[in-house]
């Protein structure tokens, strides 16, 4: 059941503003990602594995204002894009790392052991997006309310098809040091992390936030989500 972090989620008013922010920050242009039409959202993707932490890589995130309604699966859309809270966070203060997704071999039975530890993480969906090497296939856990819930800190769950998106990612020249996670719950945390036998991530007592450290042409940068 190993979990490894897959992926941090950077969430942004638009691609324009997400690549702007990147450039600024991190020193980097991100690469090419795609459009979810289950979810209305499109993004942008960053290479950002190492030894420790193998396909791991950022993802810059936004609505997408040409998607096709129709396309959509019914309920809000994921990492609690359609919370009002986290739109005005965005809105005030820019693109904001707001959550982390977690790779499992098995995401039902991933889901099954959160749920035992009485987290629940959703019902297993279908997705998939075109990219230039052809369709991309995955399976997640979405919850219909679309909450990301613990402020973030407890990760979506994510099975992979028959290709991973990060090695076809170009070289970013950023690297992901450490994520780590601080939260009043931290002893609930823990026991889900132990469920899913999640691997990377520090877990602590203390106020909300998500802590990625990533050395960057910049040297090294810290990213918050601050209890978002």
């Amino acid at each position: 059941m190993t979990a490894r972090l897959d992926h941090l989620v950077v969430v942004a008013a638009s691609l324009d503003q997400g690549v702007a922010w990147c450039e600024a920050t991190l020193g980097a242009t991100p690469g090419p990602g795609g459009e979810h039409p289950l979810m209305g959202t499109h993004n942008r993707l960053l290479r950002i594995a190492t030894v420790d932490y193998p396909c791991a890589y950022l993802e810059i995130i936004a609505v997408n204002p040409g998607a096709d309604p129709a396309a959509r699966r019914p309920g809000r859309r994921w990492f609690d894009m359609d919370s009002d809270a986290l739109r005005t966070r965005i809105a005030d203060q820019g693109p904001q790392l707001v959550h982390f997704v977690a790779r499992v071999p098995d995401v039902h039975a991933g889901v099954a052991a959160l749920r035992a530890q009485g987290m629940d993480r959703g019902e297993v969906a279908e997705a998939s997006r075109m990219t230039p090497r052809g369709l991309l296939r995955w399976r997640i856990a979405l919850r219909a309310d679309g909450q990301r819930l613990c402020d973030g800190a407890l990760p979506t769950l994510i099975e992979w098809g028959d290709t991973h998106p990060a090695p076809a990612l170009p070289e970013s020249g950023l690297r992901l040091q450490s994520l780590a996670v601080t939260h009043p719950q931290a002893a609930a945390l823990r026991r889900a992390y132990e469920a899913i036998e999640l691997r990377g991530v520090e877990l602590r007592e203390g106020l909300p936030n998500l802590c990625a450290t990533l050395l960057t042409p910049h040297g090294r940068v810290r990213l918050e989500s601050k209890g978002l």
